[in-house]
């Protein structure tokens, strides 16, 4: 009974589960037979080349990760010396040290540094020094004008054109780049960032064995880096690592060499980007010295991994052929059309458990377009009759308006007259137009249609006060709405509590790079309390009858678009009056297109 179970099982011309057992059985083995003895035939020449091929590449990688660091120094140094406003205006400043204006502008760079090194950890210091004296850093240590007498400041001045690398002698902190920078033709100072030493030895720390040495020279074969506390017995001279580097120029392969002795595997690479030289000693003995624990190690996982196999595809090749017949079952149930037929769960994560998971999403895919098509067909019907109704309505109420505009211009009425028309104005400013960008003349239009309707709840005239410091400003490009809050606000909180003729003035003028717009009335100001309110979210007061969007929505929303320190802020004075100023930046109509919004 038993043997004929076994062959029925087992024989691959009965079923495919003894085909994959045999077939797994006899590949493991094969494989194993072959690796194992190919490796121990070969191991010894097999570890060298693995061992120049690991720290050749190792020694790539770390020139390779050094470059991108240097390339991205180089970067902010490209950027730091074709800044005009932020460096060359500072360098080329005829105001002193001592002076307000050499306070401010020093600030402004220091600032401008700063921002360029702030999340990068492998830069101490950024500085810019002026063959005028003028000496700019952020980060440590501390640098001043006597800098300029150092050998540091003429090898940079030296060899600065494009870019230097130069380590301090005696100094293992820091490695600094160093580029001139140059207006009309004539050198008038160097930037240079400072990279921090810990991140050379971190990315050079490639060592296969732990008596491995390893060596970083540059252009002038001095050591940028080399092997910490090697052992003092074995590490060559310096004059011989300066030898070797001589002799061993133009290299593009390994070599073996015999050292005071002992024999190395030498590894040399030139990088392109700094022509820095970095040499790799790793000692023969030491490397081949594991070859026998690894042989014995080897043909004890090799023993271990075919018995491991053999289970494993036993009980492999039972549950695939299970899970197969489980998902040929089901799929005979929905070739004949059943889509809802009883599920026998695969759970195993091969791939014969994704084809049952890819089976079943398809299946209930299948379902669910087919319920999606019937209620598909009547959403795409209530939204076109909804899509009809929202045109119909803006124009229905547009309709209406001209209609009581000429009713009032029939019967002699003009106040009637006027509040239709600018109602019509404001209508199209919030329903027609759908542009998020709109010119400070647009604005204004707006502001004046709001004005011209609310005038007449009040005893007195309110009267609006356009100041224009340029009329080019009126083309500048602001967000939708932000007027008309800031001047119901005064009219509601300012004039319209006042018995005296309301005043609402809105000046426009230009600030360096930034349109300031300020809204003032003439009322009974404002405590600090009741600013703070206006601007705290929350509050009821904040919120404008007209469009629902209040001076803290206002700010809020100029805040997201631009940050800091754009925005809104109040100033008042009780009984006199009270002001709200609208920061921007000045943007023309290709601008606000291209600041990720709908292009006006």
């Amino acid at each position: 009974m038993a043997p004929s179970l076994l062959r029925r099982w087992f024989s691959p011309k009965l079923n495919i589960q003894g085909k994959i057992f045999i077939a797994f059985a006899l590949v493991t083995l094969l494989s194993i037979v072959s690796v194992s003895t190919t490796i121990y035939v070969n191991m010894r020449e097999t570890i060298k080349k693995n061992a120049e091929t690991s720290v050749a590449d190792s020694i790539r990688q770390a020139d390779e990760s050094l470059n991108i660091m240097l390339q991205e120094i180089d970067r902010l140094n490209t950027v730091v010396v074709t800044s005009k406003a932020n460096v060359l205006d500072t360098l080329l400043s005829p105001y002193s040290e001592l002076s307000y204006e050499w306070f401010h502008e020093q600030k402004r760079t220091e600032e401008f540094l700063s921002g360029l090194i702030s999340y990068k950890p492998y830069i101490t210091r950024i500085a810019v020094v002026g063959l005028n004296g003028k000496v700019i850093f952020s980060g440590g240590p501390w640098l001043d004008r006597t800098f300029l007498e150092t050998d540091m400041m003429a090898y940079m001045l030296r060899n600065g054109s494009r870019h230097a690398y130069f380590k301090p002698p005696g100094n293992t902190d820091v490695i600094t780049v160093g580029r001139e920078i140059r207006y009309d033709r004539e050198t008038i100072g160097v930037v240079m960032v400072d990279l921090n030493y810990d991140f050379i030895k971190k990315t050079f720390g490639v060592r296969p064995t732990k008596d491995s040495l390893l060596y970083v020279l540059d252009a002038q074969n001095e050591f940028v880096y080399q092997t910490d506390s090697p052992p003092s017995a074995a590490a060559p001279s310096i004059e011989t690592i300066n030898g070797m580097n001589a002799q061993y120029a133009g290299l593009t392969h390994s070599v073996e060499r015999k050292l005071d002795g002992q024999s190395y595997i030498v590894v040399r690479h030139q990088s392109d980007y700094t022509g820095w030289t970095t040499l790799a000693l790793v000692p023969m003995d030491s490397l081949l010295s594991e070859s026998v624990r690894v042989r014995n190690l080897m043909i004890e996982v090799s023993i271990v991994v075919f018995l491991v196999v053999l289970m494993g595809s036993l009980q492999m090749s039972f549950r695939t052929t299970v899970n197969i017949r489980r998902l040929k079952s089901m799929m005979m149930q929905v070739k004949e059309g059943n889509l809802f037929f009883p599920r026998t769960e695969i759970k195993s994560r091969d791939e014969t458990g994704e084809l049952y998971r890819v089976f079943v999403s398809m299946v209930e895919e299948l379902k669910r377009l087919m319920e999606g098509i019937r209620i598909s067909e009547k959403k795409k019907r209530e939204a076109e009759l909804t899509a009809l109704q929202a045109q119909i309505r803006p124009h229905f109420l547009y309709n209406s308006l001209n209609t009581i505009k000429y009713l009032a211009k029939l019967n002699g009425v003009p106040n009637i007259e006027e509040v239709s028309g600018s109602l019509i104005e404001l209508m199209r400013a919030v329903l027609g137009n759908s542009n998020e960008f709109l010119t400070v003349r647009e604005e204004l239009e707006y502001v004046s249609s709001y004005v011209s309707v609310v005038k007449y709840k009040y005893m007195e005239p309110i009267r609006l006060v356009p100041l224009i410091e340029e009329q080019a400003l009126l083309d500048c490009r602001v967000l939708k709405l932000m007027l008309q809050p800031l001047v119901e606000n005064a009219v509601i909180h300012g004039v319209g509590r006042s018995d005296r003729v309301g005043t609402v003035i809105i000046r426009a003028y230009g600030e360096l790079n930034d349109l300031i717009v300020e809204v003032e009335d003439n009322g009974g100001g404002m405590t600090q309390v009741q600013m703070d309110r206006l601007l705290e979210p929350g509050t009821d007061e904040a919120s404008s009858r007209f469009s629902g969007m209040g001076v803290r929505n206002v700010h809020e929303r100029i805040v997201r678009m631009y940050g800091e320190p754009y925005g809104v802020r109040l100033f008042s004075e009780l009984g006199k009056y009270t002001k709200a100023q609208i920061r921007f930046p000045k943007l023309w109509q290709d601008e606000a297109g291209t600041n990720g919004k709908e292009a006006v």
